[in-house]
């Protein structure tokens, strides 16, 4: 085995023949004793060990990352470029789809809102109803054979009653007239009978408690005073006992009358028949028997 000075010794040989001529002219053996000196070889043997690691490393890194190749100044700035675009795509997709789940929240958050307002959005109103139209008043009757308004008014509750219960137009020209004898087709109280007086009335009347248009008397059983002072209720009850008389409508009109009324003056009425039946006549005329 060679010894370190030696080895040196042949390195420095080696060198000088390679080395320019003024290099070869320098005196060996004494740069041999210089090399000699334990200071020196300590020195010499660092370097060279030094000089060995780093032509390692470089043989290492040369057979690892293979031959450098220069690159131009574009090239270098398109791959730089590359590498900044592969560094920020991962965080550009990740930001992406980020942005996306937030846009599909704002959406649905929007939407929930919309919902929630249309809830509690009121329920339209139902329209209303159409108000009734006021009803007209009834357009007065034309009197007809000298009456009055009132006396007409009275007269036409007496053919309204009349027509409902199916009584004939001669039926209710009795009717008529015998209110015209009784009571001058008016509604009369009673001064026997202060009761009566506390009812819409026309007029009063002294012949024991006879009341209302046909001069009925509750005693006898017409009926209560309350109902007898209605007009058309005063006919319907006429109407029932005229009704009740066999062939009533054969008969003169007085008998007819006569056979209800059973008055002290059976012939009275006879007088009113042609009025009667003019007013009946006039009022069915304007539709009083139609309502």
């Amino acid at each position: 085995m060679r010894t370190l000075p030696s080895v040196v010794e042949e390195r420095a040989k080696q060198w000088a023949a390679d080395a320019p001529a003024w290099l070869r002219t320098r005196d060996w053996s004494q740069i041999r004793d210089q090399l000699n000196t334990r200071r020196v070889r300590v020195g010499v043997a660092t370097g060279i060990i030094g000089l060995l690691g780093f032509a390692a490393f470089a043989e290492t890194g040369a057979a690892t990352s293979g031959p450098v190749t220069a690159l131009s100044p574009v090239a270098a700035a398109h791959a730089e470029a590359q590498r900044a675009e592969a560094a920020e795509a991962p965080v550009s997709r990740a930001e992406r789809a980020e942005a996306g789940s937030a846009k599909a929240a704002g959406a649905d958050q929007k939407k929930s809102t919309k919902d929630g307002a249309a809830a509690k959005k009121p329920a339209a109103k139902a329209p209303a109803a159409p108000k009734a139209a006021p009803k007209k008043a009834p357009a007065k009757l034309t009197p007809a054979a000298g009456l009055s308004q009132v006396q007409t008014d009275n007269a036409a509750a007496i053919v309204r009653a009349g027509a409902k219960n199916g009584v004939p137009q001669r039926g209710m020209v009795i009717a008529v007239a015998t209110a015209m004898q009784e009571s001058t087709l008016l509604n009369r109280a009673s001064e026997v009978l202060p009761e009566s007086k506390r009812y819409p009335h026309q007029g009063t009347g002294a012949d024991h408690d006879s009341v209302g248009l046909f001069q009925q008397r509750t005693s006898t059983g017409w009926g209560p005073v309350a109902s007898l002072m209605q007009p058309e209720y005063a006919a319907t009850k006429f109407y029932q006992g005229l009704l009740q008389v066999p062939g009533w409508d054969r008969m003169p009109l007085t008998y007819a009358a006569q056979a209800v009324q059973v008055s002290a003056f059976p012939e009275a009425y006879a007088k009113h028949e042609g009025a009667a039946t003019a007013v009946v006549k006039s009022l069915i005329q304007q539709g009083v028997a139609n309502g």
